[in-house]
């Protein structure tokens, strides 16, 4: 994926239109929004339901408190906007009903006819790309995981374009874990690198680190909290030590550390726009903590050296650790995006990106990932369930899907849903639905049912045991 950091913008004032999504798609006809408000009953008594967990980041807050009347939500605490957002308006924008492409057109079909006609697109393409899996429960990624083996095609979810490059650093040299209950109750020095916190998980902070208060660490004032970023992010300003590294050089910073760590000396008057004297600051602090953890975001990941980032990062924790206590989290965006990794690491022992073209699974990173797979043109069927890639990937990977038969599978209308060819709505897991998700620290949580789905409108877990019931009759295997 391109990194834009470093490239100087100017920002100016214009009459012109905006431009379409027909014209940066290439499309004559205009984009389709078939997305339905649903209104939801509110009648019988209020009920009040504790201790939910929200489904929108991998902070996956487990505190939230939700009063419900019927089927309508109306009250949400304990929550950040974003969370608050997902709730709130979780009957906006919905697929109504089951879809088919046909002559240009969408035509509403039953869901047996849906779910028979993306069986036969994944049971006659070659090499199909089963894409998406981190926006809902862990259940419906095992069973992606076993369809994306029957019809040998690709297994890849949002890590291949966020935290992959972590993943990579952690195969080389492995990284020091920790949950986020024993950072609340025992961490002095917190580091936010790469990581926009305050907009991507607004209640981090105050649950779990620096405003948090834990057995052992009561608050603020017994903890340093130091930001490592290209700007001063909002989250900068509580911070005892911010330090502003120049974009594409976290590489750099990372090697200096360990050189004074190892008790060396620096050479240089300054290391990646950052001066001496506050690189060394910083390896004093790091080597002074009892209790230190690094919570590194997509920032060090779309920088530079990508994986050798986290190589250099975690190096630099073993180094740590012979003098004190550190550990390092990654922040993931998409609540269950760790769950899809757990799911696949358990089943083939690789995380994402991994093919089953040859009937066993392979693993290859920049071949066998979505982006890459779709930049050569491989790929010649797409089914994307709770995701939606042509409007977050590169403009030449979304051209190559729109050539294909799309499947989409999602509770809501998006980019991706208008290109498909087959369109199955969905319930939203956490709301809709129960299941299982991963915390960001690789803690698992049980998702909780809060109101009915639409009539007529399955969880992903029933629409993806159908699929796979009926890809294995296509394919005459025993279910």
């Amino acid at each position: 994926m391109p990194g834009f950091k470093s490239i100087p913008v100017t920002i100016v004032k214009t009459d012109k239109p905006l431009t379409s999504l027909e014209q940066i798609y290439g499309e004559k006809e205009p984009l389709l929004n078939l997305g339905q408000t649903f209104e939801r009953e509110a009648k019988g008594e209020i009920r009040r339901i504790a201790d939910v967990v929200c489904p929108f980041c991998g902070s996956l807050c487990d505190n939230l408190v939700v009063e419900v009347q019927g089927d309508k939500i109306l009250k949400v605490m304990n929550v950040c906007t974003l969370g608050l957002s997902k709730f709130m308006k979780s009957h906006e924008n919905r697929i109504p009903y089951p879809m088919i492409r046909e002559n240009g057109r969408f035509v509403k079909v039953p869901l047996e006819k849906a779910i028979d006609k993306a069986a036969e697109i994944l049971v006659n393409a070659k090499y199909p790309v089963l894409f998406g899996w981190s926006s809902t429960s862990l259940e419906v990624a095992r069973l992606g995981l076993e369809l994306a083996e029957l019809v040998g095609g690709i297994f890849d979810h949002c890590s291949t374009i966020c935290h992959g490059p972590t993943a990579l650093g952690f195969h080389e040299v492995g990284m020091p874990k920790s949950s986020l209950g024993q950072i609340k109750n025992w961490a002095d020095v917190i580091v936010y690198w790469g990581s926009n916190v305050s907009e991507a998980h607004p209640m981090h902070p105050q649950r779990y680190t620096y405003f948090s208060v834990g057995r052992h660490r009561k608050g603020r004032k017994d903890r340093k909290l130091i930001v490592v970023d290209v700007r001063p992010v909002s989250h900068a300003r509580h911070a005892d030590m911010f330090i502003k590294v120049k974009p594409g050089k976290d590489y750099e910073l990372l090697v200096a550390l360990r050189l004074l760590v190892q008790g060396k000396e620096l050479e240089v008057p300054e290391v990646a726009g950052v001066p001496k004297e506050k690189v060394i600051e910083l390896a004093e602090t790091l080597m002074a903590a009892k209790f230190g953890v690094m919570f590194v975001g997509v920032g060090m990941t779309m920088s530079g050296a990508k994986e050798k980032n986290f190589e250099e990062l975690f190096l630099l924790l073993h180094d740590l650790n012979r003098i004190s206590k550190w550990v390092v989290i990654p922040m993931r965006g998409h609540y269950n995006v760790t769950g899809a990794d757990m799911a696949a690491l358990w089943t083939t022992g690789y995380p994402y990106a991994v093919e089953f073209s040859r009937k066993y699974p392979r693993y290859q990173p920049g071949i066998t990932s979505t982006v890459d797979v779709f930049l050569r043109e491989e790929a010649d069927a797409l089914l994307s369930i709770a995701s939606d890639p042509i409007a977050h990937f590169p403009r030449k990977v979304a051209e190559a899907m729109k050539k294909v038969p799309i499947i989409a599978i999602d509770p809501k209308w998006n980019l991706t849903v208008a290109f498909s060819k087959v369109i199955i709505p969905s319930a939203i897991a956490g709301i809709e639905c129960s299941g299982t998700a991963y915390r960001m620290d690789e803690v698992p949580l049980r998702l909780k049912k809060i109101v009915n789905p639409p009539s007529g409108i399955l969880c992903d877990e029933e629409i993806l045991r159908l699929l796979l019931n009926k890809v294995k009759e296509k394919l005459g295997v025993k279910p």
